[in-house]
């Protein structure tokens, strides 16, 4: 039952299920009477460096884009409790950490600088002389 299937990141990567390690707990939300009961609450856990599926370009952009959620091991654990029911809160777990991934593995556009036109200098610096001479005539009027 755990994770039906491998887990689709993006284009190139593709995780298999045998690299998610699913843990179920009880959860803190609502369920009324089977509260108690029944454990509904998922932990999905991932292991950047013991991942065969990931490249070394790949492991490296996940371990500087996520190092705030990794734990100690290098893992990514996603908990899901939103829902009332176990698989509901699976198929959260997995759509989260497919997002969380796909997100940190983007490369961020190289930004080019640009310059200011001739034309848009010339009339920022056409238009500062105006101000100068407004404020310059002022100040001759009360001197």
């Amino acid at each position: 039952m755990p994770g039906s299937g491998p887990l689709r990141v993006n284009r190139e990567v593709v995780i298999p299920e045998s690299e998610l390690h699913f843990e179920f707990a009880r959860s803190g939300g609502p369920g009324g009477q089977r509260v108690n009961k029944v454990e509904t609450k998922v932990v999905l856990r991932f292991s950047i460096p013991a991942s065969r599926a990931l490249e070394e370009r790949h492991k490296e952009r996940l371990q500087a884009a996520l190092a705030s959620r990794l734990t100690t091991a290098g893992e990514v654990l996603v908990q899901a409790e939103r829902h009332r029911d176990r698989i509901r809160n699976l198929e959260d777990a997995r759509a989260r950490l497919a997002g969380l991934l796909a997100q940190a593995l983007l490369v961020p556009k190289a930004r080019r600088p640009s310059r200011p036109s001739r034309g848009s200098v010339a009339r920022r610096l056409e238009s500062k002389r105006k101000r100068s001479a407004t404020k310059r005539e002022r100040r001759g009027a009360d001197e």
